[in-house]
């Protein structure tokens, strides 16, 4: 039998091999059954090297393996492996990916080899950035998933879709620029002369970077990341991307890609520049505070077409993310972790079920729908279970996160807890609000015309597995959030005489 490091390898080379095959020119027919052999094959191995993981150790990584690129002299070098923090993503891109490439697969897009072929190179890459040890290919992985976005976007995108690509590439490759300037600096700085994080960490607990260079380079960290993830005020282009992405996409985009400048901030940033990120704490909680969750929650408060709300929610939620790192404790952290699971999963099942209501309704415009759960109750029942997890309804994977946040900015500040909390009441007017339009009253005469020429059916089994998916996983970790929070915590939190060497110990 192959061991968990070789399954953690195939797991990352299945969806890339299967879109090599299929871009080789594989009959149609064939690519439908390899590329669900390939969306399904890496959950399965998740799900298996998730059980395997060992109870305890986990601030190490474990399932390690490397690949000599030819570039060792450089420092680079294919690390591959899974710590507490690495698990739980790699779980989530897992699940994701499995349920957006079902959708995808009964989609009948036009060219569906092409985007079969995109969505499963997208998938891979998410896959390698998790897995990666090294800083190298964490970010070259993410490049890879990243590009298929923009050309998703371009050639299959709704409204705007060329204004929102081109806007898309231009402020993701900033982000990207500036993070990788700064993933430089980190390696330059740590003369480990190597981008092997493990590596990196044990050179700067003996060497250690002044305080004054930590600042910058945390600084371009943080923009940099924080452009990704859609940090306020450098958001604009996450709204208007998912508006215009079609769904697969923006399943795998909000649900996982966006999670990139988080997770890196988690992983890399905080341990080995606690001192810069303490300077920098304040400034970043302030942005999303106010800008993030209070600004935003009141746009998407004022948005009419539900896919443009569920964008700029997106970006609203980001704000308890950044915010749960600003408070810089084991808790605040772990909260971060546990909610970028929860909100990958509620969001790309948010996204998957506003396509749902476009196939039926023919809009997006909320103020052209209404009392459509007589029609189809089903997609009712899901569209109001997602909306409850993603407001953070006890009982949803999103609640956990969302508390343990809001514990750890507690004891940050008081006040930018009132308006963490706030956030809520506004997460749950525009939530709410938007699900009594879609579904509840009477139907509109716009909605009336469209329905007397195409009556709509209900979930087909071809929505309701992916969904099924997405809202299992919600539920499995809303009702036993410690299949997360053990790795996550024993992450952060190691032993004490691990912990005395390590470069940064949060506090809880």
């Amino acid at each position: 039998m192959p061991s968990n490091a070789q399954l953690l390898q195939l797991a990352i080379a299945t969806p890339l091999g299967a879109a090599l095959i299929i871009a080789l020119g594989l009959p149609k027919r064939f690519a439908i059954k390899l590329a669900a052999a390939a969306f399904a094959l890496p959950l399965a191995l998740a799900l298996w090297l998730w059980a395997q993981f060992p109870a305890e150790g986990a601030q190490h990584y474990h399932f390690l393996s490397s690949f000599d690129t030819g570039l060792a002299r450089f420092g680079i070098t294919l690390k591959l492996g899974l710590n507490g923090i690495a698990l739980p993503m790699f779980l989530l891109a897992a699940i994701v990916g499995f349920a957006a490439g079902l959708y995808a697969l009964r989609s009948q897009a036009e060219r569906l080899k092409l985007y079969l072929t995109l969505l499963l190179i997208m998938h891979g890459g998410l896959l390698g950035v998790f897995a990666s040890v090294d800083i190298f290919f964490f970010y070259f992985f993410h490049e890879l998933a990243l590009i298929p976005t923009f050309i998703m976007v371009g050639i299959w995108g709704g409204r705007d879709r060329n204004y929102a690509a081109m806007k898309m590439t231009i402020y993701l490759t900033v982000g990207a620029m500036l993070s990788l300037i700064g993933l430089i600096a980190l390696y330059v700085k740590s003369g480990a002369n190597t981008f092997d994080l493990i590596e990196l960490k044990r050179a700067i607990a003996e060497e250690g970077i002044r305080g004054t260079t930590q600042n910058y380079i945390f600084g371009l960290l943080m923009f940099g990341f924080g452009i990704l993830v859609s940090l306020w005020p450098l958001h604009t282009w996450a709204p208007l991307g998912y508006g215009a992405a079609p769904s697969s996409a923006a399943m795998l985009h909000a649900g996982v890609l966006k999670k990139f400048g988080l997770y890196g901030l988690i992983q890399i940033a905080l341990p080995l520049l606690p001192e810069g990120a303490a300077h920098w704490a304040w400034k970043l909680a302030l942005l999303a505070a106010v800008g993030n969750v209070l600004i935003i929650g009141l746009v998407t408060m004022a948005q009419r077409d539900l896919k443009q709300m569920l964008g700029y929610s997106s970006v609203m939620h980001m704000g308890y993310c950044f915010l749960g790192i600003a408070a810089l404790s084991t808790i605040g952290i772990g909260g971060v972790v546990l909610l970028m699971v929860a909100h990958g999963l509620s969001v790309a099942l948010l996204f998957l079920l506003a396509t749902c209501i476009h196939h039926r309704t023919h809009t997006f415009d909320m103020s052209e729908m209404g009392g459509l759960a007589q029609k189809t109750p089903v997609l009712a029942a899901f569209f109001v279970a997602a909306t409850m997890a993603s407001i953070g309804l006890p009982g949803f994977a999103n609640f956990w996160g969302e508390l343990t946040v809001f514990v750890a900015l507690w004891q940050f500040s008081p006040a930018l807890t009132a308006v963490a909390v706030a956030g809520v009441v506004i997460s749950a007017i525009y939530g709410l609000r938007a699900a009594a339009r879609v579904f509840f009253g009477p139907p509109t005469e716009a909605l009336q015309r469209v329905t007397a020429q195409h009556p709509p059916a209900d979930l087909g089994w071809g929505e309701r597995v992916p969904a099924l998916v997405l809202l299992a996983a919600l539920l499995f970790f809303g009702f036993y959030p410690k299949a997360l929070s053990l790795p996550v915590d024993q992450a952060l939190n190691p032993p004490a005489p691990l912990a005395a060497t390590a470069p940064v110990t949060f506090q809880r």
